[in-house]
């Protein structure tokens, strides 16, 4: 692959697992020097062992990103080892499955904290840093923002304010650093996360799935991955405010 990000510092949040993954893999290959997120020090070593594969540069970094202290880590990491931020992804996310009368004071905070604040808190420390003139911001929302399932009330109502915060920071943000500011909503993924949702869930959900135009199954991982790079790409410079539906039609706005 041709290395059309060579040198591009990139962060993306919640990468030692799922989607995240795939995105650092995809950046990777095309020349991006990676910082690699992972929340808890017992996944120092799967994390490490990501970094120990990319073919580029990369760092792991130990960052909850449910702490309001994390994505100030992850920045100066990157900063510190590479002087510059060109790429910023917000990838972490949570969900919790279940009937809204069961959801919890504990699940709000964890979810609200987690997806949004974290995506709120990063994006607001990278723009200091942030190469002028052609930086990129990425979200990573859900088709779940628009077009719900049941038992997803606080993870759908995160990923709508993560929606919220695309479309406020493309109006605002590029006049004043010359970035620009998209989303990417998957629908199901074949990630653990979507693994854990639980069989009660899948009964519910599986019948949707079966319903997607393009094929009757859950998206690849890297099949996102494509769609967050295609943004990053220093073609994509006239591409801001976009809100990339990467569902295989599942959802269409």
């Amino acid at each position: 692959m041709a290395k059309t990000l060579q040198n591009k510092v990139a962060i993306v949040s919640g990468s030692c697992s799922g989607i995240g993954v795939a995105i650092v893999r995809e950046l990777s290959s095309r020349g991006a020097y990676t910082v690699v997120n992972y929340p808890f020090s017992d996944l120092k070593e799967q994390a490490e062992h990501l970094v120990s594969s990319l073919p580029t540069p990369s760092l792991a970094v130990e960052a909850d990103m449910s702490q309001i202290e994390s994505p100030k880590r992850l920045v100066d990491a990157a900063v510190s080892q590479w002087g510059q931020i060109d790429i910023v992804v917000n990838s972490v996310g949570l969900a919790v499955n279940k009937p809204f009368e069961e959801q919890t004071l504990e699940d709000w905070d964890l979810l609200v904290n987690v997806n949004a604040r974290g995506t709120f808190l990063l994006t607001q420390e990278c723009l200091k840093h942030l190469t002028k003139g052609t930086g990129r911001i990425v979200n990573i929302a859900s088709i779940s923002a628009r077009g719900p399932p049941p038992n997803q009330t606080i993870y759908s109502g995160t990923k709508g304010m993560i929606d919220s915060f695309t479309k406020c920071w493309a109006k605002e943000l590029p006049p004043k650093y010359g970035c620009t500011v998209n989303a990417v909503s998957p629908g199901p993924t074949k990630t653990e996360g979507f693994a854990d949702a639980g069989e009660e869930q899948m009964k519910i959900l599986q019948p949707i799935i079966d319903q997607t135009p393009v094929g009757p199954r859950m998206g690849e991982p890297d099949e996102i991955a494509f769609a967050v790079a295609f943004l990053c790409e220093e073609r994509a410079r006239w591409i801001n405010g976009t809100h990339i539906i990467a569902s295989g039609g599942l959802f269409i706005d």
